[in-house]
């Protein structure tokens, strides 16, 4: 006769050997995030907006648009973070599918953004690793914090963003079309994301958080902007 002692795969011995794997592997799934964000060539689904064939632009034009093009590149690194971030340490499962999917969506930004970049024959940020790390630590804090506040920092991030990308219409020049495109579709998802967060119960965030988030976005955008 075989001894008791002998754990089937549903015993608790065996959960208790199998709880590391349990812990690991979201880990292992957030540095695979991580990689592919700051690495990898990112894949749309949407097409990029505009014609590929924007008007030629001069020299100082196009240093410009593709600087600016870098910025929000880096901008959607940084966006991918905190939701990756937020969704890593979401309490709730509402919560968690919203950010995943804004996180989703981001994607196509990233996409449209490096191949931008590569039409006016730069590059993205060489800061884009700090950017992400910085950003998911957030975004895990952000998430632990509870539902309504980690919306509340959607909804925040994404009405700063909303200004920012505003601020780019505003300075882009007339003639590269292509990239303006781009920039409209970006703040429209931006808005209807932030718009989805405060639908689900988003916390107003208390004052001085809203300043240091601005006064952060201050030192990634005037970085990217050369590097």
């Amino acid at each position: 006769m075989q001894s008791n002692a002998v754990q089937s795969p549903n015993s608790a011995l065996y959960n208790e050997r199998m709880e590391p794997d349990r812990l690991l592997d979201p880990l292992i799934g957030a540095f695979d995030r991580a990689l592919r964000a700051v690495f990898a060539p990112a894949r749309g689904e949407r097409a990029v907006p505009g014609a590929p064939g924007s008007a030629e632009l001069s020299e100082p034009d196009r240093r410009h648009s593709a600087a600016l093009m870098r910025i929000n590149h880096a901008g959607e690194v940084a966006a991918q973070a905190l939701y990756h971030g937020q969704a890593f340490a979401a309490r709730a499962g509402a919560t968690h599918d919203l950010l995943e999917k804004a996180a989703h969506e981001e994607t196509d930004h990233l996409a449209w953004c490096e191949t931008r970049l590569a039409e006016l024959g730069s590059r993205p940020s060489l800061l884009n690793p700090f950017w992400y790390a910085g950003s998911f630590a957030l975004g895990v804090l952000a998430g632990s914090l509870g539902e309504r506040a980690s919306l509340g920092f959607v909804a925040e991030t994404e009405r700063q963003v909303e200004g920012h990308l505003e601020s780019h219409l505003s300075s882009l020049p007339e003639r590269d079309t292509r990239s303006r495109a781009i920039v409209e579709a970006m703040r429209s998802d931006e808005v209807a994301h932030g718009e989805r967060a405060l639908a689900a119960g988003a916390a107003t965030l208390p004052g001085p958080v809203c300043t240091l988030m601005r006064y952060a976005s201050r030192v990634m955008t005037g970085t990217a902007y050369w590097l």
